[in-house]
């Protein structure tokens, strides 16, 4: 390990892996809230944040787990489930003002027709203005569930319906 008078020891989330400041720096440059999404081994959550010296303010907040007052039967953590997670996400900051927003995805490594940009998709279809490449989102079949069961996809097909009510 390094060492010496010039040594500077890193931030503790650096250190643990947790946060990239140069990218997080270059999103908040944008001077945009960011549309953070974040995956655990059961839920998925999204997050609208503004930036304040004091810590990031979060404008609107939705955990997958919240599916189920809709009516999602399913596993919260698949790509629909993301999709719609994203989605109520939206059509909360649309309430509170919010418009526009960059996309923080964190340290995930980004993957062609991933969870994390299903989530993009689904915050884009809500209305907000989210800079992307259309190239990267996935699927209309894998955002409905086909590859999951015609059930899936019905309950894709009303929860949308639900959520777009609300």
């Amino acid at each position: 390990m390094a060492g010496g008078p010039r040594y500077r020891v890193p931030f503790r989330r650096r250190r643990e892996g947790k946060t990239d400041y140069r990218y997080r720096l270059r999103l908040l440059k944008s001077g945009l809230p960011r549309a953070i999404f974040r995956k655990s081994n059961r839920y998925i959550t999204v997050q609208i944040a503004e930036f304040s010296e004091k810590g990031d303010i979060i404008v609107a907040s939705t955990n997958s787990k919240e599916l189920s007052k809709y009516g999602w039967k399913r596993s919260f953590d698949s790509t629909p489930a993301t999709y719609l997670t994203a989605y109520l996400t939206g059509k909360k900051a649309l309430k509170k003002g919010i418009k526009e927003a960059v996309f923080d995805m964190g340290l995930y490594v980004p993957t062609k027709g991933s969870r994390a940009f299903a989530a993009l998709k689904g915050l884009v279809d809500a209305g907000l203005e989210i800079p992307h490449g259309e190239n990267e989102l996935p699927d209309e079949s894998r955002i409905k569930g086909e590859h999951l069961g015609e059930d899936v996809q019905k309950m894709f097909e009303d929860v949308k319906a639900r959520l777009e009510e609300a």
